[in-house]
């Protein structure tokens, strides 16, 4: 099997070899490939390259502030548990969507493209891409935080150590989105192996002093307490929906699903439930309203540095994820650069933002409650992006995800009718049903206070998968190469093109360096 031979020779379509380390995409080298889909012959490694982007992006104190908040709400250590559990298992359907990368060898949302249309996909990308820099903003500042209190135990105070804190936690997480998709894999890699020690031994101290009977509130949570739960550990993996493809485009065709499923699955479940769980504990025995110091004084003395540590470790390798998809989501929204200088906007931005809530304002409060309010967006989106994957087989006409309005991706004046009908529906159901700090919506209350935001991925799934009856897979192992005057519309029918354009969207194809793309764009 190809995944087997995670940094071996795979076997590519025809059988050709495919070997780790291809020119386009090498560790500590800028990555020369942005959205253009990856040819067969730098296709390489396996579905276990999988689990370790998911486990090390993982390792983060974000999950263990969902535990807690599930205690939070009411939930008795059990339950809090089962709901990490629960939410655990939603990565399975993260890394199973992968499978589309694997089958177009370009990033999701281009593949989106096929459910919503060209035009309709921008708007999800337009909002994918303020949540991937405000989740960037946050972990930075987490982690600059816990930086800045180890150099307070030091003795170091003021604003230098913060400002260094600052500057610390920016370059760590820049400089590895930037050389690109060979050097990410490797930092998630090799962090892993410190922060899952760390974390382990961090699950060891608070779990024997949980109390196993009681409940976080005081009374059992009813629906409403639940629900919250349930809304806050499933917003982690919703957030993922768009990226899963960025990370399996240049493994091998010959990628097995259910390999791929489970290795990425299991990354993503063991650390979300490992560190959720030590959330969940912390919060049985003390007051978690902060976070990081809430599980500060739960630890010993020897402890203490290493937990600040970790803490900045977690936020470095989930920024690392989240700010190289952003990269890949501004050519998607047309910037006509490389990859690695369309990075260089969502570094500006990332930088600012972090700068103003360190020093100018507290406003990352405000940030998490309007990033967990977009969870209204990113259910139904997910909805109709799965059930679309399903409709077609995962096969998709690559040459016509790239083609703009030439392609049979661009349906009706650029938009997919069934796909924009069953996501409004899903906004509708969504907002109807949400309850959170910057809106409540009017079913709520009739509801008993419960929150079934994430139901409207069923209802736009559902309505999308009896709108879209007409939608088939595209022939099987289309490869980006198509010949001249042969590419398959959106629904597998035959469409008029003229091959496979030099560049993609109006950015460049892969060359020896990343350079700007001539001005102008593809059009889209």
């Amino acid at each position: 099997m190809a995944e087997e031979g995670t940094h071996g020779a795979g076997r590519g379509q025809g059988g050709a070899d495919v070997v780790a380390g291809a020119p386009g995409d090498q560790a500590f080298k800028v990555e020369t490939h942005g959205i253009d889909p990856i040819p067969d012959a730098e296709r390489h490694g396996g579905a276990r390259d999988v689990f370790w982007v998911w486990f090390g992006s993982n390792l983060t104190f974000t999950y263990v502030i969902n535990g807690a908040l599930a205690v939070l709400y009411g939930l008795s250590f059990w339950q809090a548990s089962a709901v990490v559990v629960i939410g655990g298992l939603t990565f399975f359907v993260i890394s199973a969507a992968g499978l589309s990368g694997v089958r177009t060898g370009t990033a999701t949302l281009v593949i989106s493209r096929a459910p919503f249309g060209v035009r309709g996909n921008l708007p999800a990308g337009v909002l994918n891409w303020i949540v991937s820099i405000g989740y960037t903003i946050i972990n930075t500042v987490v982690g600059a935080q816990a930086l800045e209190a180890f150099l307070a135990d030091l003795g170091w105070h003021g604003t230098g150590p913060r400002t260094l804190a600052l500057l610390v936690t920016l370059a760590l997480t820049f400089g590895v989105a930037t050389w690109g998709h060979a050097t990410v894999q490797l930092a998630e890699r090799w962090l892993a192996y410190l922060l899952a020690a760390g974390f382990a031994v961090l699950l060891v101290l608070l779990l024997p002093g949980a109390d196993f009977h009681g409940h976080g509130g005081g009374a059992a949570a009813g629906l409403s307490g639940w629900s919250l739960a349930l809304v806050v550990t499933f917003a982690g993996p919703f957030s993922y929906m768009p990226m899963p493809a960025d990370y399996t485009r240049y493994l091998p065709r010959t990628t097995r699903l259910r390999s791929l499923t489970w290795c990425g699955a299991l990354g993503g479940f063991v650390s979300s439930v490992g560190l959720g769980i030590a959330g969940v504990a912390a919060a049985t025995r003390t007051d978690m309203t902060d976070a990081v110091a809430g599980t500060e004084k739960l630890l010993p003395g020897w402890f203490q540095t290493a937990f600040l540590l970790l803490v900045l470790g977690g936020s470095v390798t989930n920024s690392i994820l989240t700010l190289y998809s952003s990269s890949l989501n501004l050519q998607v929204l047309g910037v006509p650069w490389s990859r690695a200088r369309a990075l260089m906007i969502s570094i500006v931005v990332t930088a600012l933002g972090s700068y103003g809530a360190l020093f100018l304002a507290d406003f990352t409060a405000s940030l998490t409650s309007f990033l967990s309010l977009l969870i209204l967006v990113f259910a139904p989106w997910s909805g109709v992006f799965l059930a679309d994957m399903l409709l077609r087989r995962c096969r998709y006409d690559t040459t016509a995800l790239h083609a703009g309005r030439h392609g049979g991706y661009w349906y009706r004046a650029g938009y997919h009718p069934a796909g924009m009908t069953a996501l409004v529906a899903g906004l509708v159901f969504a907002t109807l049903t949400c309850d959170s700090e910057l809106w409540t919506g009017p079913l709520v209350a009739p509801l008993g206070g419960a929150d079934l935001t994430v139901l409207s991925a069923v209802v736009s799934g559902l309505l999308y998968a009896a709108l879209a009856r007409h939608v088939r897979p595209a022939a099987p192992d289309g490869a980006p190469a198509a010949p001249a005057g042969t590419a398959a519309t959106g629904d597998g029918a035959p469409a008029a093109s003229e091959g496979v354009p030099a560049a993609y969207d109006g950015v460049p194809a892969a060359s020896p360096a990343p350079r700007a793309a001539p001005a102008g764009r593809h059009h889209d």
